[in-house]
């Protein structure tokens, strides 16, 4: 699939420039020395870090609250915060394809490196009837497939993530393993919960079918539940203005299944959704895909699980 070219270079020029002279710098303001340093490149990540680490790290967050997760680049204070972290935490996808650049150019001695791709099974990210594809080069067409990167949206995936995080910042902190371990299974136990909720839902539903009219990242939770759906665009598309054929077709689709909602990702417009909504008499709803979250709910303390929360509502709404 082709994706954006992203200014991977710039951000090993970064690298480069800033740790030539800063490899030995001090923690930044906000850290604090004898604490660990988590850094984060989105919010999924993010949330599993600090529930699991409590107060006993300093956890950052790369992307800005309210930004776009799969154009976001390093800067140098950013790279900086990479190389005093004891741990880094990444996804491992296109949003993430300039990590490997800047790990390249840094000492990666000191730190524990965790990528969420690899600690599920992952699967190939898939076009569906009706999906608009991007157009691949030769170059691209050779490569490997593209594996899909949103491995968090599943509950079941998303355990297992906590799970294995914990047992990472354990090893960077044994001293504190007990608390590390009770926070890790105290959220464990909130996401177990969601996914009981989750297959209620589906169980008792009268349809296994959604219409996404917008990216869509939602394969492992489809998987995980057994639900089929159509959408205008693959999770990490670069295209956000869908054809008209893409919008005639999720409408028809809408028409024929007597859909009752038509859901669009968070920090989207939202447009497609609404224009579709509008000419079928279904509702416009937000899907959380958890790539990100506005300043709003961030300031609010919104986690994992409360975005989530919210699919289970509205995907009894959808499903019904």
């Amino acid at each position: 699939m082709k994706k954006k070219k992203r200014t991977t270079v710039m951000a090993a020029a970064f690298a480069a420039a800033v740790l030539s002279t800063c490899a030995n710098a001090a923690p930044s303001s906000g850290q604090t020395p004898d604490r660990l340093s988590i850094v984060c490149t989105n919010f999924p990540e993010y949330d599993f870090a600090r529930q699991i680490a409590g107060d006993k790290a300093d956890v950052k967050m790369l992307l800005k609250p309210g930004a776009e997760s799969h154009t976001y680049e390093p800067t140098p204070e950013d790279i900086i915060q990479i190389q005093n972290s004891d741990l880094f935490v990444y996804v491992g996808g296109d949003s993430d394809e300039w990590v490997s650049d800047v790990l390249s150019s840094m000492d990666r001695s000191g730190m524990t490196i965790f990528k969420l791709m690899d600690q599920v099974k992952t699967v190939e990210e898939e076009i569906v009837e009706g999906m608009e594809a991007e157009e691949e080069s030769e170059e691209e067409e050779e490569k490997e497939p593209e594996m899909d990167e949103h491995v968090w949206t599943s509950p079941a995936n998303a355990i297992t993530i906590v799970q294995n995080m914990e047992q990472a910042i354990e090893k960077l902190d044994p001293a504190d393993q007990e608390v590390y371990s009770r926070n890790a299974k105290s959220y464990i136990n909130q996401i177990q919960n969601l996914d009981r909720q989750f297959k209620d839902v589906v169980s008792h539903s009268k349809r296994k079918k959604l219409i996404v009219a917008d990216r869509f990242p939602f394969r492992y939770f489809c998987e995980e539940y057994g639900l089929t759906y159509y959408a205008a665009f693959p999770g990490c598309s670069t295209d956000t203005q869908p054809s008209a054929k893409t919008v005639a077709f999720l409408t028809d689709k809408v028409k024929q299944d007597g859909i009752p909602v038509v859901f669009h990702i968070e920090l989207s417009n939202g447009q497609m959704a609404d224009s579709i909504a509008e000419a079928t008499g279904a509702k416009s709803e937000l899907l959380n895909a958890l790539h990100n979250v506005s300043d709003e709910d961030f300031k609010k303390g919104a986690t994992y699980v409360s975005l989530m929360k919210h699919n289970v509502e509205a995907l009894q709404e959808a499903l019904n």
